[in-house]
Protein backbone atom coordinates (compact mmCIF):
# COMPACT_ATOMS: atom_id res chain seq x y z
CA UNK A 1 0.00 0.00 0.00
CA UNK A 2 1.46 3.40 -0.99
CA UNK A 3 2.42 5.83 1.73
CA UNK A 4 1.51 9.48 1.24
CA UNK A 5 2.97 12.59 2.83
CA UNK A 6 2.00 16.25 2.98
CA UNK A 7 4.53 18.60 1.42
CA UNK A 8 4.74 22.21 0.35
CA UNK A 9 6.46 23.29 -2.85
CA UNK A 10 7.02 26.87 -4.01
CA UNK A 11 6.78 26.50 -7.78
CA UNK A 12 7.22 29.45 -10.13
CA UNK A 13 6.37 31.86 -7.33
CA UNK A 14 3.26 30.04 -6.08
CA UNK A 15 2.92 27.92 -2.97
CA UNK A 16 1.40 24.46 -3.42
CA UNK A 17 0.36 22.21 -0.53
CA UNK A 18 0.25 18.64 -1.77
CA UNK A 19 -0.35 15.14 -0.52
CA UNK A 20 2.01 12.96 -2.56
CA UNK A 21 3.03 9.35 -2.83
CA UNK A 22 6.42 9.11 -1.11
CA UNK A 23 7.77 7.29 -4.18
CA UNK A 24 6.79 10.10 -6.59
CA UNK A 25 9.55 12.01 -8.34
CA UNK A 26 9.52 15.78 -8.41
CA UNK A 27 9.01 15.52 -12.17
CA UNK A 28 5.88 13.41 -11.78
CA UNK A 29 4.45 15.77 -9.16
CA UNK A 30 5.13 18.80 -11.38
CA UNK A 31 3.56 17.17 -14.43
CA UNK A 32 0.73 15.12 -12.94
CA UNK A 33 -0.30 16.98 -9.80
CA UNK A 34 0.44 20.58 -10.83
CA UNK A 35 -0.17 20.29 -14.59
CA UNK A 36 3.22 21.84 -15.43
CA UNK A 37 4.07 19.72 -18.45
CA UNK A 38 6.95 21.85 -19.76
CA UNK A 39 9.52 19.66 -18.02
CA UNK A 40 9.79 16.48 -20.06
CA UNK A 41 10.30 12.87 -19.08
CA UNK A 42 13.08 11.82 -21.44
CA UNK A 43 15.15 8.93 -20.16
CA UNK A 44 13.79 8.88 -16.56
CA UNK A 45 17.35 8.01 -15.44
CA UNK A 46 18.93 11.47 -15.10
CA UNK A 47 21.02 11.09 -18.24
CA UNK A 48 19.35 13.35 -20.81
CA UNK A 49 18.46 16.54 -18.93
CA UNK A 50 15.00 16.96 -20.50
CA UNK A 51 13.54 17.22 -16.99
CA UNK A 52 15.98 19.87 -15.70
CA UNK A 53 14.46 22.44 -13.35
CA UNK A 54 16.01 25.04 -11.06
CA UNK A 55 15.67 23.63 -7.55
CA UNK A 56 16.59 25.99 -4.71
CA UNK A 57 18.71 28.00 -7.14
CA UNK A 58 20.60 25.05 -8.64
CA UNK A 59 20.03 22.81 -11.64
CA UNK A 60 18.47 19.46 -10.87
CA UNK A 61 17.15 16.48 -12.79
CA UNK A 62 13.56 16.38 -11.54
CA UNK A 63 13.23 12.71 -12.52
CA UNK A 64 15.84 11.77 -9.89
CA UNK A 65 14.53 13.96 -7.08
CA UNK A 66 11.93 12.49 -4.74
CA UNK A 67 9.28 15.12 -4.13
CA UNK A 68 9.05 14.33 -0.40
CA UNK A 69 12.77 15.04 0.00
CA UNK A 70 12.17 18.60 -1.18
CA UNK A 71 9.40 19.71 1.17
CA UNK A 72 9.57 23.52 1.34
CA UNK A 73 11.76 23.80 -1.77
CA UNK A 74 11.62 26.54 -4.37
CA UNK A 75 11.29 25.21 -7.91
CA UNK A 76 11.44 27.10 -11.20
CA UNK A 77 10.26 25.26 -14.29
CA UNK A 78 10.34 26.47 -17.87
CA UNK A 79 6.87 27.91 -17.31
CA UNK A 80 8.33 30.22 -14.66
CA UNK A 81 11.23 31.68 -16.66
CA UNK A 82 9.22 34.42 -18.38
CA UNK A 83 8.53 37.54 -16.35
CA UNK A 84 4.99 38.89 -16.65
CA UNK A 85 4.62 37.60 -20.20
CA UNK A 86 8.06 38.83 -21.30
CA UNK A 87 10.54 36.17 -22.37
CA UNK A 88 13.67 35.88 -20.26
CA UNK A 89 16.95 36.88 -21.93
CA UNK A 90 17.82 33.18 -22.27
CA UNK A 91 14.49 32.33 -23.91
CA UNK A 92 14.86 35.24 -26.35
CA UNK A 93 18.46 34.23 -27.14
CA UNK A 94 17.30 30.67 -27.92
CA UNK A 95 14.80 32.07 -30.42
CA UNK A 96 17.28 34.54 -31.92
CA UNK A 97 19.95 31.86 -32.37
CA UNK A 98 17.69 29.04 -33.59
CA UNK A 99 18.77 26.97 -30.58
CA UNK A 100 16.11 24.27 -30.88
CA UNK A 101 14.58 21.98 -33.44
CA UNK A 102 11.96 19.51 -32.27
CA UNK A 103 11.71 21.28 -28.90
CA UNK A 104 11.53 18.22 -26.67
CA UNK A 105 14.77 19.00 -24.82
CA UNK A 106 14.28 22.78 -24.94
CA UNK A 107 12.59 23.23 -21.52
CA UNK A 108 15.46 21.43 -19.80
CA UNK A 109 18.02 23.29 -21.92
CA UNK A 110 16.43 26.63 -20.99
CA UNK A 111 16.37 25.87 -17.26
CA UNK A 112 19.94 24.60 -17.37
CA UNK A 113 21.12 27.61 -19.39
CA UNK A 114 19.47 29.98 -16.92
CA UNK A 115 21.31 28.27 -14.06
CA UNK A 116 24.59 28.26 -16.02
CA UNK A 117 24.45 32.05 -16.30
CA UNK A 118 23.76 32.33 -12.57
CA UNK A 119 26.61 29.93 -11.71
CA UNK A 120 29.06 31.89 -13.88
CA UNK A 121 27.89 35.20 -12.40
CA UNK A 122 28.58 33.78 -8.93
CA UNK A 123 32.09 32.81 -10.07
CA UNK A 124 31.58 29.07 -9.77
CA UNK A 125 34.20 27.21 -11.81
CA UNK A 126 33.57 24.18 -13.99
CA UNK A 127 35.81 21.24 -14.86
CA UNK A 128 37.35 23.26 -17.72
CA UNK A 129 37.78 26.62 -15.97
CA UNK A 130 41.44 27.48 -16.57
CA UNK A 131 41.97 29.98 -13.75
CA UNK A 132 40.12 29.02 -10.59
CA UNK A 133 40.99 32.36 -8.97
CA UNK A 134 39.26 34.52 -11.59
CA UNK A 135 35.67 34.80 -12.73
CA UNK A 136 34.98 32.20 -15.45
CA UNK A 137 34.51 33.53 -18.98
CA UNK A 138 31.69 31.85 -20.84
CA UNK A 139 33.57 30.87 -23.98
CA UNK A 140 32.41 27.97 -26.15
CA UNK A 141 34.42 25.37 -24.20
CA UNK A 142 33.08 26.58 -20.86
CA UNK A 143 29.48 26.62 -22.14
CA UNK A 144 29.75 23.12 -23.64
CA UNK A 145 31.11 21.74 -20.38
CA UNK A 146 28.43 23.38 -18.26
CA UNK A 147 25.62 22.26 -20.59
CA UNK A 148 26.98 18.72 -21.06
CA UNK A 149 24.23 17.18 -18.92
CA UNK A 150 21.56 18.29 -21.40
CA UNK A 151 21.33 16.24 -24.58
CA UNK A 152 19.72 17.29 -27.86
CA UNK A 153 19.01 14.46 -30.26
CA UNK A 154 18.39 16.95 -33.08
CA UNK A 155 21.87 18.42 -32.70
CA UNK A 156 21.01 22.06 -32.01
CA UNK A 157 24.22 22.49 -30.01
CA UNK A 158 25.70 25.23 -32.20
CA UNK A 159 22.63 27.39 -31.65
CA UNK A 160 22.51 26.57 -27.93
CA UNK A 161 26.12 27.65 -27.42
CA UNK A 162 25.51 30.84 -29.43
CA UNK A 163 22.36 31.55 -27.40
CA UNK A 164 24.22 31.26 -24.11
CA UNK A 165 27.01 33.50 -25.34
CA UNK A 166 24.42 36.08 -26.41
CA UNK A 167 22.51 35.88 -23.13
CA UNK A 168 25.80 36.22 -21.23
CA UNK A 169 26.81 39.23 -23.33
CA UNK A 170 29.87 37.42 -24.68
CA UNK A 171 31.07 37.76 -28.28
CA UNK A 172 30.00 34.91 -30.53
CA UNK A 173 33.05 32.98 -31.78
CA UNK A 174 31.09 31.36 -34.60
CA UNK A 175 29.91 34.72 -35.93
CA UNK A 176 33.44 36.14 -35.79
CA UNK A 177 35.08 33.21 -37.59
CA UNK A 178 32.52 30.62 -38.79
CA UNK A 179 35.16 28.35 -40.42
CA UNK A 180 37.22 28.13 -37.24
CA UNK A 181 34.07 27.45 -35.22
CA UNK A 182 33.03 24.69 -37.66
CA UNK A 183 36.52 23.10 -37.38
CA UNK A 184 36.30 23.11 -33.56
CA UNK A 185 32.86 21.49 -33.72
CA UNK A 186 34.11 18.78 -36.11
CA UNK A 187 37.17 18.14 -33.94
CA UNK A 188 34.97 17.87 -30.85
CA UNK A 189 32.70 15.38 -32.62
CA UNK A 190 35.68 13.17 -33.45
CA UNK A 191 37.06 13.24 -29.88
Amino acid sequence: MPIHADITLHVNGEEHRLNVDTRASLLDVLREDLGLTGSKKGCDHGQCGACTVVLNGRRANACLALAVAHDGATVVTVEGLADDGQLSPVQQAFIDNDAFQCGYCTPGQLCSATAVLDEAARGWPSAVTADMASEPALDDTEIRERMSGNLCRCGAYVGIVAALREAAGEPNEAAADPRAAARRIQEGARA
